[in-house]
């Protein structure tokens, strides 16, 4: 398993939760709108942000995390969303950093 697929995987395990009842929680991230995001509708913003840079670091190819950046960068998704509650998330990340090379 490349460095980038085990981020993204743990990172995956980061956002969701497991019960003791052992019940499973799936979630789509590319449906969760912004109003979600932003007033934990979901899950805490920060499980989502972590998992959106795991995810778009990937498409990059790139292993780095830097903790303050992922911070910075969250605020200016969050600040986006409160401007356009029915965006994706996703779409948001895309709008406000640029769309990953394919």
């Amino acid at each position: 398993m490349t460095r980038t697929k085990l981020i993204v995987a743990l990172l995956i395990f980061a956002v969701v939760p497991c019960s003791v009842a052992r019940s499973q929680v799936t979630i789509d991230v590319a449906k969760i709108t912004c109003d979600q995001f932003t007033l934990y509708k979901v899950t805490d913003p920060q499980n989502i942000a972590i998992w959106l840079s795991g995810y778009y670091h990937g498409k990059r190819d790139n292993t780095l995390v830097d903790t303050q950046e992922l911070t910075a960068n969250m605020q200016k998704i969050t600040s986006y969303c409160r401007l356009k509650p029915q965006e994706t998330v996703m779409h948001a990340v895309e709008t406000v950093f640029g769309r990953p090379k394919q």
